[in-house]
């Protein structure tokens, strides 16, 4: 499993582990399934997405599966619980306005605003996810031919094009770069250390607010923007989940429903009592 995930299982078995506590249970075997049912029900209370909380329901199993395979525990509790059933729910994405907005806020006079405004660009002109934009190296980026190499969820390599105007950003901020500092990384911070996935997300919503964009900001935003932009414009849905790294179609399908004006006009365009 990614680094990513492996934190998030630790966090939410560390949340369970704080919350047996507060019941006053101090021991593995003294667990029940009605203790993890109210966790669960806890967490969906406090306002957790379904998605979340089945995570945090994985995390568990694999872990009472584990104590009761080493004889920890005599009996499972977590095979009586039933999964929360997951629906999904629409992104929120920006708009193309609000995207320009937003690619234009950095200052490129200077050189955090012109590596800033680097970031942005790719971001939206690949759909990359955060963890992957701050992995990139120099060499994943072909100039010449317009292309990157990634490596994103499962160690899985893709190829992803990327547009004429991020191209120009990473140029601009690469010349600019080489007067003070060599580094394999593309994106590097004022230390010239390689950027964090945190302090990346820090930049990001700067210049949401900077830009004057009243949206709640979150990891996936762009990356929704990104793709529900192609699809927008006519993009064919394989290749879209092909330059998002999804698995699954199923994953990437949740864009078709998200561009309400492009549904409209198909609608208009193909039924017959439109």
């Amino acid at each position: 499993m990614s680094h990513n995930t492996c934190l998030s299982y630790r966090a939410d078995i560390t949340l369970f582990m704080k919350f047996l506590r507060e019941q006053r249970v101090y021991a593995w075997d003294k667990v029940s399934a009605k203790q993890i049912v109210a966790f669960i029900t806890m967490r969906r209370e406090a306002g957790c997405v379904s998605r979340t909380v089945s995570r945090e329901l994985i995390a568990l199993r694999v872990l009472f599966r584990f104590l009761a395979d080493e004889l920890v525990i005599k009996a499972d509790p977590a095979t009586r619980v039933e999964s929360p059933k997951l629906w999904q729910l629409l992104p929120d994405v920006l708009s193309e306005e609000e995207v320009t907005m937003l690619l234009n806020a950095p200052d490129t006079t200077t050189l955090i605003g012109c590596r800033d405004k680097a970031m942005l660009e790719l971001l939206y002109a690949s759909g990359l996810r955060a963890s992957e934009m701050v992995r990139l190296r120099v060499l994943n980026i072909n100039m010449e031919s317009g292309f990157l190499n990634c490596i994103g969820k499962g160690n899985k390599e893709r190829i992803v094009p990327v547009g004429s105007h991020a191209l120009k950003a990473i140029e601009e901020y690469l010349v600019r770069r080489a007067d003070f500092v060599r580094n394999e990384f593309l994106f590097i911070s004022r230390l010239g250390r390689p950027m964090s996935r945190v302090n990346f997300w820090k930049r990001v919503q700067y210049y949401v607010k900077a830009a004057g964009i009243r949206r709640k900001m979150y990891p996936h935003l762009i990356r929704h923007s990104f793709a529900t932009h192609l699809l927008s414009h006519g993009a064919d849905l394989r290749v879209v989940q092909e330059m998002l790294g999804h698995a699954d179609i199923s994953t990437t399908q949740i864009y078709t429903h998200v561009d309400h004006q492009r549904l409209k006009s198909i609608h208009n365009r193909f039924h017959p009592r439109s």
